[in-house]
């Protein structure tokens, strides 16, 4: 039996990443792909949010990815659209087109195909990025369904975000 008013996971999650960013009056952008707007999702869940959320690009297609972020077509031609390159364009190009002070970036197969011998079904790249400052990216490899690996990929943006120095 789950507890009465026990919070889920992901919604406590960007609750802290909320009061972290509030209480430095810091406003944070997503630029997201395999997670469809989940970050952004889990985040606007929290009342209040508009505080400390400025915007969420979702750039599922690679398209989406040059138009909406500058994501460079040589970056995902040299590298693919799932790689640490693009995930770094991403957050900067996340930071270029707002107002926040930080971006959190995701990029990756949830499967169930597209995966590879070099990048399988689980690989995601996850960058985070102060304005001004270069990106932090995570080479990631989650177990499970389609579900499952972007349920691990939202919690581990907003988790990993937590321990990074400020």
């Amino acid at each position: 039996m789950v507890p009465l008013n026990t919070e889920n996971e992901i919604t406590a999650l960007a609750r802290l990443v909320g009061f972290s960013l509030k209480e430095r009056g810091w406003l944070l952008a997503t630029a997201e792909s395999c997670t469809g707007g989940g970050i952004a999702q889990a985040i606007t869940e929290i009342p209040g949010s508009s505080a400390w959320f400025d915007r969420g690009f979702v750039t599922y297609s690679n398209a989406a990815k040059l138009q909406m972020l500058g994501v460079r077509a040589e970056t995902i031609e040299n590298h693919g659209a799932v790689s640490v390159e693009t995930a770094s364009e991403m957050t900067g190009g996340a930071l270029n087109h707002s107002q926040a002070d930080w971006a959190i970036a995701v990029t990756g197969i949830a499967g169930p195909g597209g995966g590879t011998s070099v990048k399988p079904v689980g690989t995601v790249y996850i960058a985070w990025q102060r304005r001004g400052a270069i990106a932090e990216i995570a080479e990631m490899h989650f177990d499970g369904d389609r579900h499952q690996i972007r349920t691990e990929t939202i919690k581990t943006a907003l988790a990993e975000w937590l321990k990074i120095d400020k």
